[in-house]
């Protein structure tokens, strides 16, 4: 075996530089910055790619061992996917639409027949195929798809590399050629305009932001695509779309806390826009038409939101339709021609509710069949219907697609998840705790594990996010089951940061009490373990992204509860990357995390608990992390930084690997079994890291 196949015998060693800064009279050594290559994105820097390639020998190294336990775990898991799955079919104008899983492809194929014809395979036209499309790359990802509203012309985009700029192309779908037309470095969703003769895109600037809304005409160079909108505020993001009634182009700006919206007629788009309101900082709303009336969802007066309405010649002058609730939480206000739809949660679980136009304050809340679930509206692209498509699911029950009929107020039931290796739900119990945190708080907690768990504390796993206002819902996942049918309780924290409970219990987990996130995790966990579902050194958890900055904290803060720690694409390197308004998300993330420029107390409060400058000379738990190298989220210097600070400072023998996908994003691999690959090599560390790999 030459030098270069031989396995690595120890960990690699990253070079420590002196580098410091000074910033608010504080001066922070950071000897590992050089692992930011400052090229980026560009990623050339030799020294940077051999230390992320010899942490990636050393995981293989470290894993290798594991590896028919990786291929037992993956080969269950895939058992549990139908590969030849197809979705039900939904009417969009003169057409049904659907897609399929053939057997064994990573990716999907799209599909059509006229509304009408014989189910019987002669109609149907393949649209797209994204294995088609895939081939030959190590990466891929379909992004926006769209078809114009005469059927004639599909706009799709797609991403090769894990960069998140995606290329949109546009097919005839009456010849199945694709025109001459390609939109480069596109970062939304594709709107037809003009009678559907062009689209409304947004471009990625050269940090990954969208400031803008552009309008491209079919045939016609990119060169000469018109600026509908631009953005001055870098912290702004822009995004458009069509009205319910695809009358209007509404096209919105705004941050994690600020909103504002134009109109304009979607026939002539580049007409004169309308300026709803203008933005003022913490007020959010989002707007919808019928008719000559705006429908808007807005925070303005209440934490949970309203629903207001104003007549599209005076759209800034707001009467109240619904008004915010301390108990519901409004999240969503769907318009259909004869009803509206409001969405939300009442007691941290989720409501949806017709309520009609002529009597907007009687709701007829949807009843579902579980106590513990999450369901809300899918795919309902008609202006004009009384059948409303539905998804549900719980940690117990498969994913299921009902249609809800307003005629009669009944569910029919269209399809069930299908789980071709077996699935008995009556092995299994799902429940909702409440948990008090140190301050008093009460967090839910949702639970699922086997009746024939054996009795005393076991081994458990522990998930959350808690940040953005993301609540994780408690639904249905067949790769968990791998966990589960090997004794675990699996256990989802819904924690402050996301708004499990409300708006403001994200708030109170953001900003300047961003630490109420990372004590609630820690409480749940000792909480669980009081109420004998487990014990210390039992535990496992994971979180990725703002949830991976969650485990870095907790890493740091209470190393003695975990068993092993998995963080994916974790965001911990969080003072430096706040500093930095030249990285691509930056400034549109400080109403979130605060701006450690400007503010000195936010400087203090997040270096406070930044993972990575909160290493210290200790034991931890076992870690695996992931990083992406094309990842323009959580850069993958982030974990590489973190990782080689606490291979230098740690004072345990743990395993501490890090994976980086060279070729992927923030997302991982792409294809739906080279990402279930990574779930089963996540599982195993967690097995082997509990004595549980037997």
């Amino acid at each position: 075996m030459d030098e270069q196949t031989t396995a690595p015998t120890a960990p690699p060693v990253a070079e420590q530089r002196a580098h410091s800064f000074t910033r608010h009279g504080v001066t922070i050594e950071d000897p590992y910055d050089w692992l930011y290559d400052k090229s980026y994105p560009e990623i050339d820097d030799a020294d940077v790619l051999e230390y992320v390639k010899a942490e990636n020998a050393w995981f293989e190294a470290r894993m290798a061992p594991r590896e028919a336990l990786v291929e037992e775990l993956f080969e269950e898991m895939r058992a549990r996917i139908k590969e030849d799955d197809s979705s039900v079919p939904q009417k969009d104008g003169d057409w049904l639409y659907w897609s399929t899983f053939e057997e064994g492809a990573e990716y999907r194929k799209h599909w059509r027949r006229p509304v009408g014809a014989a189910n019987d395979g002669s109609a149907d036209v393949l649209i797209l195929d994204e294995n088609a499309l895939a081939e030959g790359k190590g990466y891929f990802r379909l992004g926006s798809t769209s078809v114009s509203e005469d059927g004639n012309f599909l706009a799709y985009s797609f991403d090769d590399n894990g960069s998140e700029r995606f290329t949109a192309r546009i097919k005839d779908l009456r010849t199945g050629e694709l025109l001459d037309d390609v939109i480069p470095e596109t970062l939304s969703g594709l709107t037809w305009v003009a009678n559907d003769t062009a689209l409304v895109y947004g471009k990625a600037n050269a940090n990954w932001r969208v400031d803008n809304a552009r309008l491209h005409r079919i045939g016609t160079p990119v060169e000469q695509d018109v600026e509908l909108y631009r953005e001055e505020d870098e912290g702004f993001r822009v995004g458009a779309g069509l009205s319910s009634n695809r009358e209007w182009l509404v096209i919105g700006t705004g941050d994690n806390e600020t909103s504002e919206v134009r109109f304009v007629s979607a026939a002539d788009p580049t007409g004169e826009q309308v300026l709803v309101r203008p933005r003022q900082k913490g007020t959010e709303y989002s707007v919808d038409m019928k008719g000559d009336t705006l429908y808007i969802h807005t925070n303005d007066t209440h934490v949970n939101f309203r629903l207001a309405s104003a007549s599209i010649g005076a759209p800034g002058e707001w009467t109240e339709v619904l008004a915010g609730s301390d108990e519901f939480y409004l999240t969503d206000v769907d318009l259909f021609q004869g009803f509206m739809v409001t969405e939300g949660r009442l007691g941290g679980l989720d409501q949806v509710q017709i309520r009609r136009y002529e009597n907007p304050g009687e709701a007829m809340p949807i009843a579902f069949p579980e106590a513990s679930y999450t369901a809300g509206l899918s795919n309902n692209p008609e202006w004009d219907q009384d059948v409303l498509r539905l998804s549900y699911q719980s940690m117990v029950t498969p994913g299921t697609v009902f249609d809800y009929h307003l005629t009669d107020g009944r569910l029919e039931t269209l399809k069930v998840q299908e789980i071709p290796s077996g699935y008995d739900r009556e092995l299994y119990v799902t429940e909702r705790l409440e948990i008090e945190a140190r301050d008093g708080m009460m967090v839910p907690v949702s639970l699922v594990y086997r009746k024939d768990r054996p009795e005393g504390p076991g081994p458990l796993h522990l998930y959350a996010y808690g940040a953005y206002g993301y609540a994780v819902p408690p639904g249905f996942s067949t790769s968990r089951l791998s966990l589960v049918d090997r004794g675990f309780v699996y256990a989802i924290a819904h924690i402050r940061g996301g708004d499990d409970l409300g708006r403001n219990w994200y708030l109170q987990g953001k900003l300047m009490e961003r630490v109420n996130t990372f004590t609630d995790f820690v409480d749940v966990a000792r909480g669980l373990a009081d109420r004998g579902y487990t014990e210390a050194g039992k535990i496992s958890i994971s979180g990725g992204s703002a949830g991976g900055e969650l485990m870095g904290v907790v890493a740091n803060t209470d190393p003695e509860l975990w068993g092993a720690v998995v963080a994916h694409v974790p965001f911990v390197d969080v003072l430096n990357t706040m500093l930095n308004e030249e990285l691509p998300l930056t400034p549109g993330e400080w109403p979130e995390w605060g701006n450690p420029i400007t503010d000195k107390a936010a400087f203090d409060y997040i270096r406070s608990y930044s993972p990575y400058d909160n290493v210290t000379a200790q034991d931890y738990a076992p870690m695996l992390v992931t990083a992406g190298l094309n990842d323009p989220r959580v850069t993958y210097w982030e974990p590489a930084k973190w990782v080689a600070r606490l291979r230098a400072t740690k004072t345990d023998d743990n395993e501490l690997l890090l994976k980086t996908n060279m070729g992927a994003g923030h997302g991982g691999k792409s294809g739906r079994f080279q990402s279930l690959y990574e779930t089963a090599e996540e599982f195993a560390f967690i097995l082997w890291q509990l004595g549980l790999e037997d």
